[in-house]
């Protein structure tokens, strides 16, 4: 795991200086803070921190190939490299290194250029620069686990893995993106391309970007949506399905360091850690994270896992006195990020950096075999059809006089949330109406006039829309998995991952992901994976036997905190702070008497807007750092 920087020139017989390359490398020391390499030349510069993981001893990069004419820094690791390096080496390539997987990289481009990148089975974030067409190719993994960010300015292309490692750069515009702001208040994240700065972009998911002759061009060099669907036989798919998920436990195992799982309780984590114990010599290091609240705290379910296969179980518990780490947090994500699972996974990755450098985790499983209660909010929306669409508004208007619960979910939480849903966004988004939470209403209320004419010609719902349009083929639940492969997963999940335990010096793996279990799942039709309204059907067919019947029949609870409850609480003052009328007023973003009373009804129990007051706070802190 690492940290990488690059620039480009558009003069290319302007040298590069180290100190320049010097000071972006050095912001993105918490990735990789075990060595430092770069390289600099005429017009090009590569840097890189290590997070040593595999091949300690001679894993240094940059790497170059024989001739030193491509060369690459990586972040992330590529668990096919074995097979790769074998193949290539029968092509004639020569390696340099005992077993550095990054290293396949340079000699699988030497040997098929671009098409290179659909063989790699990995987690990576990749500049490589070809001095023989003086190109510069920068790769993103299939799912998206690393990140990627670049930006032009009049010298030429800058890229890294955060945001902050290109903001050292004077000339780099932090002028704020209204877009951005508007996709963030409404879903909590910012989708790819787009950063909140304007000019500062990621390269998606299963895309490269070609920067060559002063010329930026982004392509995609793998899709989902490619992959047809076929017919399975119930058996034959559960005992494909295991036979993947095994495989790809198995080669993420690849570590010269101490390993360890992120455990839930849940079907997913729990899963990973049996075929870790499975294939693993010694007990497994498991890591879980708890509540004080009771409908939060999930730690009976993965104490349960932990004693079953009798793995080295290791506890924390996420307190709400998180001022503290609301302000490092908040800073060191660079940009705008409102998911309140970001706490408890930089506990659960601190907690778990204290005994290892490795861990899995259980993330995709959702996205691929339909874990999310969106997507029985959607069939019920289905079923109801369009005497349900009719009653929507009466419905919403009762939902919206029960006062709020303290619980997770519950009855009444669960009824305020679909009739909210429905009523929050246009129904063509299908099972994505559950998952906004700033309507159009809303924000015709909270925004001022600058902001709303900002925005007067912006769909902010174009990104959903485009995703299910991507999705060509006759299967409604599958192009709900593919929406979310492409956005919610890439875009929240992966993005809180990668930061949260990259704070920590910890690299995050995540078995779902794995390319070929990824192309298995969506060769999987839909009634696989919701079946009666069973969620992730096929997966607990896969685990009969393995895992107890009692963690394959648990309803899905999801990794979140009570934050509404804290808000009228503990973190009251913050917020009070944060979002005061005289801060919202100078912002000149909000109307500061909407955000008062959003404040005070939220405070005082009468409505629950932990879902716009929180992503307030966080923009306010962001936006105090960064723009004034």
């Amino acid at each position: 795991m690492c940290g990488i920087v690059g620039i480009v020139e558009r003069d290319l017989n302007r040298p590069v200086l180290a100190d320049d390359l010097a000071r972006m490398v050095r912001t993105l020391h918490h990735r990789g803070p075990d060595e430092e390499g770069s390289i600099t030349l005429n017009g090009v510069g590569l840097g890189m921190r290590r997070l040593a993981i595999v091949d300690l001893a001679s894993g240094q990069q940059p790497i170059l190939n024989e001739a030193g004419d491509i060369k690459v820094v990586a972040n992330g690791e590529i668990y096919n490299f074995q097979e790769l390096r074998q193949e290539l080496e029968g092509h004639g390539h020569v390696f340099r290194s005992r077993a550095s997987d990054i290293e396949v990289l340079v000699h699988a481009y030497e040997q098929w250029g671009e098409d290179f990148l659909p063989k790699l089975r990995g987690m990576f974030a990749l500049a490589l620069w070809d001095g023989r067409t003086r190109t510069l190719i920068a790769a993103r993994d299939r799912a998206g686990e690393k990140p990627l960010y670049w930006t032009e300015t009049p010298r030429g292309l800058l890229l890294a893995s955060e945001v902050k490692a290109l903001l050292v750069r004077p000339e780099v515009s932090r002028e704020l993106d209204p877009v951005a702001l508007d996709q963030f208040l409404t879903y909590e994240y910012i989708l790819a391309p787009l950063t909140i700065l304007k000019g500062v972009h990621k390269i998606p998911p299963a895309h490269f970007l070609r920067y060559r002759d002063g010329e930026v061009s982004v392509h995609r060099y793998w899709d989902a949506a490619d992959i047809p669907l076929r017919e399975w036989r119930d058996e034959e798919a559960a005992e494909a399905l295991k036979a993947a998920l095994r495989k790809a436990v198995s080669r993420q195992l690849m570590a010269d360091v101490p390993l360890g799982a992120l455990l839930s309780g849940g079907i997913d984590s729990s899963s990973i850690v049996a075929f870790m114990s499975e294939a693993a010599a010694q007990p497994v290091n498991s890591f879980s994270i708890g509540f004080s609240d009771g409908s939060y705290n999930e730690l009976p379910y993965a104490r349960e896992v932990a004693a079953l296969f009798k793995t080295n179980h290791r506890e924390r518990s996420v307190s709400p006195d998180l001022g503290d780490l609301f302000e490092r947090l908040v800073v060191h994500l660079d940009e705008p990020f409102a998911d309140v699972s970001l706490f408890p996974t930089f506990s659960v990755s601190e907690l778990a950096r204290e005994h290892v450098k490795v861990v899995l985790s259980g993330d995709g499983g959702d996205e691929l075999f339909g874990g999310y209660d969106a997507y029985q909010a959607q069939a019920l929306a289905a079923r109801l059809g369009w005497l349900g669409e009719a009653l929507i508004p009466a419905i919403a208007g009762v939902a919206a006089a029960l006062p709020p619960t303290e619980k997770k979910k519950g009855l009444v939480n669960k009824v305020k949330r679909f009739s909210a849903g429905a009523a929050t966004a246009p129904a063509d988004l299908g099972h994505y109406r559950w998952m906004v939470y700033l309507g159009s209403r809303a924000k015709a209320r909270l925004y001022n006039g600058g902001l709303r004419d900002a925005l007067r010609s912006h769909d902010v719902y174009a990104p959903v829309r485009d995703a299910l349009a991507r999705f060509g083929q006759d299967d409604v639940l599958n192009r709900q998995l593919y929406a979310d492969l492409s956005l919610y997963l890439a875009d929240d999940i992966l993005v809180k991952v990668d930061r949260m335990s990259m704070a920590t010096s910890l690299e995050t793996r995540a078995p779902f992901l794995d390319g070929d279990l990824m192309e298995l799942a969506f060769s999987m039709p839909g009634h696989l994976k919701i079946r009666n309204g069973e969620r992730k059907w096929i997966l607990k067919q896969a685990m009969r036997g393995v895992l107890p019947e009692s963690i394959l029949s648990r309803r899905k609870e999801g990794f979140s905190i009570p934050m509404k409850n804290w808000l009228r609480r503990e973190l009251a003052p913050l917020m009070r702070d944060l979002l005061s009328v005289e801060r919202v007023a100078r912002r000149g973003l909000f109307d500061s008497k909407e955000v008062a009373a959003l404040v005070a009804a939220h405070v005082s129990g009468r409505e629950n807007h932990a879902h716009t007051l929180f992503p307030l706070m966080v923009f306010e802190r962001w936006a105090t750092e960064h723009l004034l």
